[in-house]
C-alpha cells in the first residue's frame, strides 16, 4: 500500500495515462464489460481476491473536477460496478473506492472506480 501512496505523491495530473491507452486498445487489458461510456478489467496490482476498474471513456481527470453534467456517468460507473460485481460472484458484497488526489492515493489522473471482493474488507478502510 506505501507504493501506491509514493506513486499518488509523485503523479501529476494532465496528459495522456494508461487508461486512455487501454480504452484505445493500445494496451491489452482482460475486458470485464465494456459500453460507449467505459470500460471495466482487472487491476494490475489486485488488493483483494477480485478487484476490477472501472473507467469512464470520458478522461474526466478527478471526482473534484467533475462536472454537473458528469451526474449520469458517475451514476452509470456505478450501475456497472454492480453488474460487474455480479457476474463475478461477488454475492457477500465488495468495496468501491474512488481515489482522489495526493491525499486520496490518486496515482491515476482519470478518474475510476476500484471494486474489491471475495474476503472480508477491514474498517476503517485508511
Amino acid at each position: 500500500m506505501a507504493d501506491e501512496v509514493a506513486k499518488a505523491r509523485v503523479a501529476l495530473p494532465g496528459g495522456d495515462t494508461i487508461f486512455g491507452k487501454i480504452i484505445r486498445k493500445e494496451i491489452p487489458a482482460t475486458i470485464i464489460y465494456e459500453d460507449e461510456q467505459c470500460i471495466a478489467f482487472p487491476d494490475i496490482a489486485a488488493q483483494a481476491p477480485t478487484h476490477f476498474l472501472v473507467v469512464p471513456k470520458k478522461p474526466v481527470v478527478q471526482l473534484s473536477q467533475a462536472e454537473d453534467s458528469d451526474a449520469a456517468l458517475l451514476g452509470h460507473l456505478m450501475i456497472v460496478a454492480k453488474r460487474c460485481a455480479a457476474q463475478l460472484g461477488l454475492s457477500n458484497g465488495f468495496r468501491v473506492v474512488l481515489n482522489d488526489g495526493p491525499d486520496g492515493a490518486q496515482s491515476v489522473y482519470h478518474l475510476h472506480l476500484h471494486v474489491m471482493g471475495g474476503r472480508q474488507m477491514s474498517w476503517p478502510p485508511g
